[in-house]
Formats: C-alpha cells, sequence, structure tokens
C-alpha cells in the first residue's frame, strides 16, 4: 500500500492526509496488445511503461475480452494498452469505453485508460517517453472563440470559428488579446451542386498561411480545434482549407505549395474536442490521429470516433479541465466528466447506461425507438445526446501523464482535505473570501453543450466501498476513484464536511 502523509497535486490548492487503511493501490496495468509482443519494437513499448510505473502486464491474442478476469482480479486503476494503428478503430474504444466500466458491479469506469500507439513503434515510444516528466500548459493554439480571454495561458493564439476571417494572440503574460480581422472579399460559393451564390469570405490561402504561422510562432503546449474533420482531414473554420497527413507528417492542404507544420520537437496535448471523427485511427498508421501523435509531437490526444453533434463528452471534459485549472491532470478531468454523464444517463433511466446507440443512417430515428422500446419513456434530445456520446471518446497516451493548467490564484477559492481514520473518510472543504459558486459550476462555459458541473474531486488514492455516513444530506455520485456532489450551496468563508463510511 501506498502511504501519503502530505502531498501536494501540481497546480492546485488540495491539501491530503491518508494512509493505507481504507485505500486500494494506486496500481497501474500495460496490455500488450495484438501482435505486440511478436514485435521487439512494439514490445519495447511494454517493457519501459512496465519499468516507468512498476506496472502488472497482461497481453492478449485476439480480443482484449480475453482478459477480464485477470483484469478484475488485479483491479487496476490506470491501464495503458499498447497497440499497433491497424487494431485500433472506432468499434475498439467503444469497446475499451465499456469494458472499463465491468469491473465492478457499478455503473462508473473502474479505471483511467489510455491507448498507446502511433504511426509506427517510434512514434508511439515517444508518446510514453514524452509523458514522464509533468508539464504545465502554458502556451496554447486553437480555432475556437471559447478561450480568447486566454487567461490560462502566457501565450496564446487563436483562429475564430465564430467570426469569419477574425484572429487573435496574446504574446506574453503581460500582453493584453489583440485581435486583427483578414479581409473578406465577394466570392461565388457553390453549395449542395447548385448554383453558386456571392457572399463574403476570406482567401482560404491566407486562412491557412496564417494557421500555419501561427501555429509555429507559438509552439503551443496544448492545441484545441472545433469544425469539421474526418479521419483524414481537419478543416479550418467556415471550411477555409485543411490540414491533412502523409506519411505522419502534418501539412496545410495549400494548392500547389503545402506547407509542412511546424516541428519543433516540443510534446504537447491535443484537444479537438469539437471535431467529427478526427480521434478515429480507422485502423491505419495513415491517419489524422496518427500524424498528430508524430510529426504533431502529440503526447496526448483525446478526440471522438464518430460524427459529433451533442458535445457533451468532448466540451465536457474541457469544461471540467478549464473551471478547475491546475486541480485536475487532463485525464482525470475527462473521467470525471464521464462519470458525470453516466450518474445523469441513470437518472434519465437505469437502463440508459447500458443501451447501445445504434450509429446508422438514419441514427436520430433508429436511436429514438431504441431507447423508447427499451425504456417506455418519451425520447428528447438529451437522452438521444448523452447516450450518443458515452463510450465515443478515445484518449491516447499514458493516462497517469501529470500534465495540467496553470493554477489561476483569483480562481483557487477553495481548499479540500482528506482524511482517513479507521473506516471513516472526512473531507473538509473551506471555501475562501473570493469563492464562487458560480466558477464551481462552471462558468456558463459553453452552456449549450454542458450544463452546471456538480462539486468534483478525484481521490488521490482509491477508497474501498466508500458511501454516504448516515446523517449526510448530500446527494452525490460515489465511487472508489471520485466524489461528485449536486446540491451544493457553498458560501464564501464557510467550511463543509462531508464524511464518508469505507471499508478496511
Amino acid at each position: 500500500m501506498k502511504n501519503t502523509t502530505l502531498s501536494i497535486l501540481l497546480g492546485a490548492v488540495i491539501l491530503l492526509t491518508s494512509c493505507s487503511q481504507g485505500t486500494l493501490d494506486n496500481n497501474y496495468l500495460v496490455i500488450s496488445g495484438k501482435g505486440i509482443q511478436a514485435d521487439s519494437a512494439w514490445n519495447h513499448i511494454v517493457t519501459v511503461l512496465q519499468e516507468k510505473h512498476h506496472a502488472d502486464v497482461l497481453a492478449y491474442n485476439e480480443s482484449i475480452d480475453e482478459l477480464l478476469p485477470q483484469i478484475q482480479e488485479l483491479h487496476p486503476r490506470y491501464v495503458a494498452i499498447v497497440e499497433k494503428p491497424e487494431t485500433v478503430g472506432r468499434d475498439y474504444v467503444m469497446h475499451l469505453n465499456r469494458l472499463s466500466r465491468t469491473i465492478d458491479d457499478d455503473i462508473y469506469a473502474d479505471f483511467l485508460w489510455g491507448i498507446i500507439t502511433g504511426c509506427n513503434a517510434e512514434s508511439a515510444l515517444r508518446m510514453v517517453n514524452n509523458s514522464t516528466e509533468p508539464l504545465v500548459v502554458k502556451d496554447a493554439f486553437s480555432t475556437i472563440t471559447e478561450l480568447h480571454c486566454a487567461k490560462w495561458f502566457d501565450r496564446y493564439a487563436w483562429i475564430d470559428d465564430h467570426v469569419q476571417g477574425l484572429w487573435g494572440e496574446k504574446a506574453s503574460p503581460e500582453d493584453t488579446v489583440v485581435t486583427t480581422q483578414l479581409p473578406l472579399k465577394p466570392t461565388i460559393v457553390t453549395r449542395n451542386r447548385k448554383d453558386g451564390i456571392l457572399i463574403d469570405r476570406a482567401n482560404s490561402t491566407d486562412v491557412m498561411t496564417l494557421f500555419a504561422e501561427l501555429y509555429k510562432k507559438y509552439n503551443p503546449d496544448l492545441v484545441v480545434t472545433a469544425a469539421h474533420a474526418t479521419e483524414r482531414n481537419l478543416e479550418m473554420p467556415f471550411s477555409l482549407g485543411n490540414v491533412k497527413a502523409k506519411d505522419g507528417q502534418l501539412y496545410m492542404d495549400i494548392p500547389g505549395k503545402p506547407i509542412d507544420l511546424y516541428n519543433s520537437g516540443k510534446r504537447k496535448i491535443y484537444l479537438p474536442i469539437g471535431n467529427c471523427l478526427i480521434g478515429n485511427m480507422n485502423n491505419t498508421p495513415t491517419s489524422m490521429a496518427a500524424a498528430w501523435m508524430n510529426s504533431g509531437n502529440a503526447a496526448t490526444m483525446i478526440g471522438y470516433v464518430v460524427t459529433t453533434w451533442y458535445g457533451r463528452n468532448g466540451w465536457g471534459g474541457l469544461k471540467y479541465w478549464l473551471t478547475n485549472p491546475g486541480r485536475y491532470t487532463a485525464a482525470e478531468a475527462f473521467y470525471l466528466n464521464q462519470q458525470d454523464m453516466m450518474c445523469q444517463l441513470e437518472q434519465m433511466n437505469p437502463k440508459m447506461t447500458t443501451l447501445l446507440y445504434p450509429y446508422t443512417d438514419n441514427e436520430f430515428e433508429d436511436a429514438a425507438k431504441v431507447i423508447a422500446e427499451a425504456t417506455g419513456q418519451e425520447v428528447n434530445e438529451h437522452h438521444l445526446g448523452f447516450l450518443h456520446d458515452r463510450d465515443v471518446l478515445a484518449y491516447y497516451g499514458d493516462p497517469m501523464w501529470n500534465v495540467r493548467l496553470q493554477e489561476l490564484p483569483e480562481e483557487t477559492d477553495f481548499t479540500i482535505k482528506s482524511q482517513i481514520k479507521g473506516n471513516k473518510c472526512l473531507l473538509t472543504i473551506q471555501t475562501k473570501e473570493n469563492f464562487s459558486l458560480e466558477r464551481m459550476k462552471g462558468d456558463h462555459f459553453k452552456e449549450e453543450h454542458v450544463r452546471n458541473l456538480p462539486f468534483s474531486y478525484f481521490f488521490p488514492e482509491r477508497l474501498k466501498n466508500p458511501r454516504l455516513a448516515r446523517g449526510q444530506n448530500w446527494e452525490v455520485a460515489l465511487d472508489e476513484n471520485f466524489l461528485l456532489i449536486y446540491n451544493t450551496n457553498f458560501k464564501p468563508s464557510e467550511t463543509y464536511k462531508i464524511e464518508l463510511e469505507i471499508d478496511k
């Protein structure tokens, strides 16, 4: 057992006091995927991970399901799966999401997982090595408007997806954000093979060139994108050009003069949380996902493996990370969001936690029929959206990598102490004078996709069978890894105590 008397999570103000009694081992499992053991270059990655995390190792021949009894016995908190790109596709990712919830009898994911892969073994090994040391994000680049205040970053640039041709940058921590408008010119645009219409439009070459220049100038730790995408391309906002991949190299697809995206060798985290399909490795080393892990040097990438419209899984994970700056690693933030989704699915109807969404050409009609027949309820867009999003986010990278946003002192407005005594775990929440309940609930970030967040806490070590002690009236989602509280009405400069019972 790990004994921790005092630890300070990087970038967070969370004081923890714990002992081995009442906790589970904070252990790590490496799974060697199909064909990995027989390939020395890929099997070396398994060995590196094993030594790095003092991990257990399991291997399967044809299906990861072969390992389920052993995974249940080991009961790991973190699982890294080393796979060749040819093994990883849409169905693989969805199945892995579901598998993570089958280790015990509750509805929640029992471990944080990440797929270690790439266009080749060298790329996958670099992903592992790049996630050995912690990373605090300071420089970022995006194609979404929601980060335009840039308060999380020392240096930041973006191309806007709400106003065509708008872009902005913040060149240093002391600078304010400066915005610039690219020229718009009347352009004939043909839609759906019909007669063209005249609209004001930015020049696509200008936009793609700007993307490449800003990407090089700011050399980001973090990249966040939205707009249309597939396994083969990432569109600029307003469909003004594409990033594509060839032989593991990302490039701007400028007609007649393509530009390779700059690769400084700097590791990064890539969050295409508003993009369709780009998280799908698509069982090939030539996919966009593979290229982002190669020339894009993404040590972590989190993205959709299907088309996305509701956005709860992607935008929700980003919301947990952004509105708790420094408090969670990226893996923890996205994990907490997914357990929040599972809790809300169960509240809709317990059958929603296990129903399979039909990803067909008539998905809305087919899904509505599946849900109605199983639950007997009238189906709304939230039923459809939550079920659609439940299993379709891929996490590539080491799930234990300590990659965080910078702490914002003005937003670090509460602390949490965790103390275990006997069969009790006492959490003490102390709000500061500057505490904001609105901020705790998500500060209205992306409310069209994600409503108010609950209070959230990722336990520093797993607890054995935690449950609310008698007399506690909190409305919670609670498991060995986390706590979510939905009926918070916290006020500034107050102390709140949450008492849990645990098994010894």
